[in-house]
């Protein structure tokens, strides 16, 4: 079969933090549909998600995996997503292609940063939270449910309960049994309050519910029920074990039932044109119009080539459809139309609005490419996604010299699978530097590159990326004039330099009256700032958080040109810069620890030594403290080693981008020495 309509479609994306248990949710899916005769295990390494040998080693997913599967005449695409906090970028790709983010908690673990993180990234989505391992010794699921209220709102209600001993869930919404004995709380307690919750955005079901006293059948509560999902009024919790089976065919009684199709969610928001000048345009889910579809992920095999993944949102796909990529002049020719079964392909007559489907070997689609029938749709793009910025690097080097090359394609290979990996090139010291979310993702990248392109490298630490910014206004005045017989050079350039708010980034003004600066010569002197801003004033680091207005200048009618304004824009920003009081501003990493209660003075005080600032402290489970802390880039070399030694490995640790703050006195100093002396520092 398949989806021969838009409501036919339920597209589920399955986050949550590594070890919840998804994958094995998705095989249990599968199992209960019929899809696989029986469900694989991660510990086999014989799932249908985690097909990549390196998933199978490691026994965690490092790609988000698309399947399928039919329930009650419903087609319903999954999307199995990593768990791993580093490898958030890779499972945020799949958010476009959902209408509903499913986000699984352990039972047993509680709450975890990779669950907060998710709840937070998905919304705008319709959410729901599938609560695994609901027969797990110890778990507490009344006081998980507690937490889960408390952290995330009152809209978080269970949808069906546990049995006590978690061997089965007793319906709570479509025929809630009240004398059913439960973990907690009670179906008819539990129907009330869903209930209650749905029909307050609807006034006349109100009226009915509440003065005539009447019962409310599911049907009559489909349209708000839908209504409060994608106004994140509900967010719905299943409980299920994965591991026995019990609650799957329940979960998928839900997602067929209740789960929104792709007319009944939040509609995405596409754009066209770029930067200030993009409008918002209309797509619709109509079968007859153009087609408009998203490619959500690449997938790069040295072998089957590249695979891209989309999803159709306007008009329909079939093989031999003819499509541009964005403002491609030349289409290309879908020749197989591909579903997706974790690494196994089936090839499909139709892809209808609201589906998702994959097409291989078109080497020009990159992640996030629309793809249309029509010039109608040149320029069309979704609204730019917030990905986590990349904050631990590794400087590679080849040890064949040959491979230098192959290196440079392998790692665009990998960007495009990855928006969270980061490649620049470290011209000083000739090396390749790559920036990731943390150790373990560059552990990971390091792997594929091994692997999948039979590269031997060795790594280094790359400097600390540090910038400049200035402190006071200042101004300078620079006179580039150069005569050599014939016609010379000649630029004159004045202009003001203001410190700006901390992450505000760079602005460029122009005060030039009278035509001092002819307008033909100020994108030179344009240019010759941003060589200055770029390569820094006191120790050679980028400057940023500063305002540049070009306030006067000269020109010759004869000697001035394009050369001789960059030379006296670049000159005269520095001068400006030096006497505007500059510093030194390191980069700060955001820390999040999870320890055992009893290690939380040990771990603190690791912290404190590198300079951290603990910033709040949490109880995500019993026995458990989660410690945030801001912590200089600089002084956390070697803490995650650090850390698995001081808690037996039985740690979690999540890094994320904290800005910059001013350097200590004596860093700043030994860099502008070392700069001064001509002995830059390296990768800046």
């Amino acid at each position: 079969m398949t989806p021969r309509s838009v409501h036919d479609i339920r597209n589920l994306a399955l986050f949550g933090h590594a070890g919840s248990g998804k994958t094995t949710l998705v095989e249990a899916l599968l199992a209960a549909a019929g899809e696989i005769g029986a469900p694989g295990s991660v510990e086999r390494g014989d799932t249908v998600a985690d097909f990549d040998p390196q998933e199978k080693a490691m026994g965690h997913s490092l790609h988000a995996a698309l399947v399928h599967l039919e329930w009650a005449g419903h087609w319903i695409n999954l999307l199995d997503t990593p768990g791993l906090p580093d490898l958030c970028g890779r499972a945020l790709v799949a958010l476009p292609a959902a209408d509903t983010a499913a986000v699984v908690i352990n039972a047993a673990a509680g709450i975890e940063s990779g669950t907060r993180r998710m709840m937070d990234a998905a919304k705008g989505k319709c959410r729901m939270i599938v609560v695994n391992k609901i027969d797990a010794p110890g778990a507490d699921l009344g006081a998980l449910m507690d937490a889960i209220a408390a952290t995330f709102g009152r809209e978080c209600l269970p949808i069906n309960l546990p049995a006590a001993d978690g061997s089965r869930v007793i319906d709570c919404f479509f025929a809630p049994d009240g004398s059913a004995a439960t973990a907690f709380s009670s179906p008819s307690a539990a129907h009330d309050a869903i209930v209650d919750q749905v029909v307050e955005l609807d006034e006349a079901l109100m009226a009915q519910y509440l003065e005539q006293g009447e019962s409310l059948d599911p049907e009559q509560l489909h349209a708000p029920f839908e209504q409060a999902l994608r106004e994140g009024h509900l967010v719905p919790v299943c409980f299920v074990s994965a591991r026995s089976g019990a609650g799957v065919r329940e979960l998928l009684d839900i997602l067929g039932k209740l789960a929104p199709d792709p007319t009944e969610a939040n509609v995405p928001a596409f754009l066209k044109g770029e930067g200030t000048a993009a409008q918002a345009v209309e797509v619709v889910l109509d079968a007859e119009r153009h087609v408009v579809a998203h490619v959500f992920q690449i997938a790069n095999d040295p072998y089957r080539g590249k695979l891209g993944l989309f999803r159709v949102h306007q008009g329909q796909v079939t093989p031999n459809s003819q499509l541009y990529i964005g403002d491609g002049r030349k289409p290309f020719k879908v020749a197989h139309l591909l579903r997706m079964q974790g690494k196994n392909t089936v090839e499909t007559q139709l892809a209808v609005p609201g589906d998702l489907c994959a097409v291989a070997r078109v080497d020009e689609l990159t992640r996030d490419a629309v793809l249309h029938d029509s010039h109608d749709e040149d320029y069309y793009h979704l609204a730019p996604a917030a990905w986590p910025q990349p904050v631990f690097g590794l400087a590679l080097m080849t040890r064949k010299p040959a491979d230098e090359q192959k290196l440079s394609e392998a790692l665009a290979r990998l960007m495009e699978e990855d928006p969270c990996l980061e490649v620049s090139f470290d011209p000083r010291n000739r090396r390749t530097v790559v920036r990731g979310l943390g150790e373990q993702h560059l552990k990971i990248v390091l792997e594929e590159l091994s692997t999948r392109w039979n590269l031997q490298l060795d790594t280094a630490t790359p400097s600390i990326p540090y910038r400049e910014t200035i402190t006071v206004v200042a101004e300078a005045r620079y006179r580039h004039k150069k005569q050599s017989g014939g016609a010379g050079q000649f630029g004159e350039v004045a202009l003001r330099v203001e410190p700006l708010p901390r992450g505000a980034g760079i602005e460029l003004g122009d005060e030039v009256k009278g035509g001092t600066i002819p307008t033909n010569f100020m994108p030179a002197v344009e240019k010759g700032v941003r060589q200055a801003l770029a390569e820094g004033a006191l120790a050679g680091f980028p400057l940023q958080d500063l305002r540049v207005v070009v306030t006067d200048g000269k020109h010759h009618a004869v000697d001035s040109n394009e050369v001789s304004f960059v030379t006296a824009g670049r000159h005269a920003l520095l001068e400006a810069v030096l006497g505007a009081r500059p510093i030194l501003l390191e980069p700060l990493l955001d820390v999040q620890v999870k320890v055992a209660d009893a290690l939380f003075g040990e771990v603190s005080a690791e912290l404190a030594g590198r300079r951290g600032r603990l910033t709040a402290t949490d109880s995500p489970a019993p026995g458990w403290t989660l410690i945030s802390a801001r912590v200089p880039m600089a002084a956390l070399e070697g803490f995650e080693s650090r850390l698995k030694a001081i808690c037996a490995g039985e740690s979690e640790f999540v890094l994320e981008a904290g800005g910059h703050e001013p350097a200590p006195q004596d860093v700043q100093a030994e860099l502008a020495r070392v700069f001064s002396h001509g002995n830059g520092n390296g990768n800046h």
